[in-house]
């Protein structure tokens, strides 16, 4: 990557924000960065989605453009194909614009719009070349707004959009999932609301979820969306440190702890870590899974499942919600074509802790806790693991092991095609309520 300063494409600033109070920091924040000579900001307004139409937003410091685009499939992915995409390539090709401001629908989530900036091909674009808007644009900063008086609550809930009155009704997503995913996304974070008289703790312990949560990101603390003004969201974006993600998606490969999160407790809350070297026995760990849905704010990371032993299993929860997929194969079931096109640095970290039956097959998973016993998840995931006679089925009978009742043995992906995906076909695990989820 290019240091800013070196990088030539027009930079964008990614503000999203929940509903409410964090809907309202989001706004007068675009007010503000509006006023900025060269900025353009853009809104597209998903409430009549499911009609088929989105409200479209252009605004600068000297004019303002509204239009109403009517979507055939009137989904997410559409939008962002048809208009977001193209226009992006289009502002960034005009002399006048500097920078440009994306204002998020909470019905888009940062991480799939950055995912398909870089990777979507746009085409048909008069005297531009077909190719991706990371072509012509960078993101600069990805900031994201909440409540800090109701953020934690939605993200350790169970609630579903469409609950919430927020999305259709086909649309599984919960607001944990897009509450965790706007945070856990974001380069800088404002939490709005006043400091309440006798709130202290609950600030602290939001304070302690977001530094294990995202540790690079610079939190500012603000009482009134009114207050926001250009000086202080520039400032915000000022202190987002070099190394940080602006935009990139990880994959299930990279490092867990990033920005070295502190290990200790604090307020309660704490980052586990849990890593093993034998595979879980699947119908063990679809019991021990219903430890991380009370008091648990988020968990992801790589499981080794015994009946699935070319497979790595991808876990990833928010709340009272948890999601379970294939991240791709084991190095150490890979032909050695695709050894050689597997990621070099996912190679070298796998050669450290290499073990000769199992090559790179192990399990690591990062749980943050806000209300639960550490100890507790703990030992039911070690329960979940296979014991010694089992390990020997594993090494010796695999055939045998295959026969097991595996609840992930086959993975859910969605049929119709999208750029909201993290290219993990999902498989839908049911919460204590016994929805899916």
């Amino acid at each position: 990557m290019l240091p800013p300063e070196a990088d030539r494409r027009t930079p964008v600033v990614v503000l999203a924000g929940f509903a409410g109070l964090a809907a309202a920091g989001m706004d007068h924040a675009a007010t503000a960065l509006c006023d900025e000579p060269g900025t353009v900001v853009v809104h597209h307004d998903l409430g009549q989605l499911r009609e088929g139409i989105v409200h479209r937003t252009v605004r600068s410091a000297t004019y303002e453009t509204s239009d109403v685009l009517e979507l055939a499939h009137g989904c997410v992915s559409c939008t962002l194909r048809i208009d977001l995409l193209p226009l992006l390539r289009t502002l960034a090709a005009r002399d006048s614009v500097d920078r440009i401001v994306l204002a998020l629908d909470p019905a888009f989530e940062a991480e799939a719009v950055c995912h398909a900036i870089e990777h979507v091909v746009v085409e048909g674009i008069l005297g531009r070349v077909d190719g991706p808007a990371g072509r012509d644009v960078r993101i600069e900063a990805v900031l994201t707004f909440l409540d800090a008086g109701a953020w934690l609550a939605d993200a350790t809930g169970e609630e579903t959009l469409a609950e919430r009155g927020l999305a259709r009704a086909d649309d599984e997503r919960t607001v944990a999932q897009l509450a965790v995913g706007q945070v856990e996304f974001a380069d800088a974070v404002m939490a709005l609301g006043p400091a309440e008289p006798g709130a202290e703790a609950d600030r602290g312990k939001l304070a302690a979820v977001l530094t294990r949560l995202v540790p690079d990101a610079p939190v500012a603390w603000v009482d009134e969306p009114h207050t926001i003004t250009t000086d202080r969201v520039e400032a915000l974006l000022a202190l987002v440190p070099a190394h940080a993600r602006r935009g990139r998606v990880f994959d299930a490969h990279a490092p867990l702890l990033r920005g070295q999160p502190p290990l200790t407790s604090d307020y309660g809350v704490t980052l586990l870590e849990f890593a093993a070297s034998r595979p879980f026995h699947p119908g063990r760990l679809h019991e021990a899974l219903d430890v991380l849905f009370d008091g648990v704010v988020t968990a992801r990371g790589r499981m080794w499942l015994a009946t699935q032993p070319d497979e790595v299993a991808w876990l990833e929860s928010a709340g009272g919600g948890l999601r379970v997929g294939s991240a791709g194969r084991w190095l150490a079931a890979m032909s050695e074509a695709e050894l050689a096109q597997a990621d070099p640095d996912r190679r070298a970290m796998a050669a450290l802790r290499w073990d000769d039956q199992f090559g790179d097959r192990d399990i690591s998973l990062v749980i943050l806790v806000h209300d639960a016993d550490p100890t507790e998840i703990r030992e039911a995931l070690h329960w979940a693991l296979v014991e010694d006679d089992e390990l020997r089925l594993v090494e010796r009978a695999p055939e045998r092991v295959a026969q097991w009742e595996d609840p992930f043995g086959s993975w859910h992906a969605d049929p119709c095609e999208t750029t909201e995906a993290t290219n993990l076909p999902i498989e839908d695990v049911k919460g204590p309520r016994g929805e899916a989820k």
